[in-house]
């Protein structure tokens, strides 16, 4: 009786310093540097044949940044602690042929999204050329067209613009 009492004090204990050694890593802090109210994003460039996208993934970030962030968008560069700029490039491929006629039936849309971050007041680069990428397929047997993929992998590439504007770990 005494043994097993002893066995079970002792994986209790041991479980405790596993549950609070698995804690001693975590962190409650913020996840965006607080020293940046502001951000400025410049209109992103295209590199690619497809032109407009830009807006569409300009836009797409500006909202991002709004709804998932602390910091507000402005449309003075001279007002802003921060500021967003960056390339993009689009490509098309084909993913799936129709094996008798040859056509193609499925196709991907990939949006690559090269972006700085700087700090306008240090002049410090948060963000420095780093990239990201997004992918969407589509098929015109569907009713879907290459405009509806281009924007679709935009968006993606959006969410994952806002992600790098985050503290590393």
């Amino acid at each position: 009786m005494r043994s097993m009492l002893f066995v079970l004090s002792l994986s209790v204990a041991a479980m405790l310093l596993t549950a609070l050694g698995g804690c001693a890593g975590y962190q409650n802090g913020w996840v965006y540097p607080q020293n940046v109210q502001t951000v400025y994003v410049e209109m992103f460039d295209t590199k690619s044949f497809r032109r407009g996208f830009e807006f569409t993934l300009t836009d797409a970030i500006c909202k991002r940044i709004e709804a998932q962030t602390p910091y507000k968008i402005v449309s003075d560069r001279e007002r802003a602690d921060t500021v967003l700029s960056g390339d993009m490039v689009i490509r098309n491929m084909v993913v799936a042929m129709d094996r008798y006629t040859g056509r193609p039936l499925e196709f991907e849309s990939a949006v690559g999204v090269i972006v700085t971050w700087k700090d306008l007041k240090t002049g410090k680069l948060l963000v420095d050329r780093q990239e990201v990428m997004a992918v969407s397929s589509y098929s015109s047997q569907l009713g879907q067209n290459i405009d509806y993929s281009i924007s679709l992998a935009a968006n993606k590439a959006a969410v994952r613009v806002v992600e790098l504007m985050e503290i590393p770990w």
